[in-house]
């Protein structure tokens, strides 16, 4: 009889480990980020700077297409051989990671 209890009260308490509650826990917090819009532009409209830092980083790239959002920032893209990408750059011609 007393295995029974002594078994009883072992399995009753493991199992009340996982009953008990976190008192520490943090809310989690989450953000969102929406990117501005990007307009097409011609590509001339691209400022010399830009074009300098394009061609710099990736000699031979052909500018396909420019897009320009509110914050004086482009979207381009190039195209390298065979291979197309899309880089972000500021107005002065430093590179964004987006």
């Amino acid at each position: 009889m007393k295995k029974l209890i002594l078994s009883a009260a072992i399995v009753f308490g493991s199992l009340s480990i996982y009953a008990s509650t976190i008192t520490d826990a943090q809310p989690v917090k989450t953000s969102v980020v929406f990117q501005s819009e990007y307009t097409e532009i011609n590509k001339d409209d691209v400022p010399a700077a830009v074009k300098t830092a394009l061609e710099t980083a990736y000699p031979g790239a052909v500018l396909e297409k420019a897009y320009k959002n509110d914050k004086n920032e482009y979207k381009l893209d190039i195209s390298v051989g065979d291979q197309k990408a899309t880089v972000y750059s500021d107005a002065n011609g430093n590179w964004l990671k987006i």
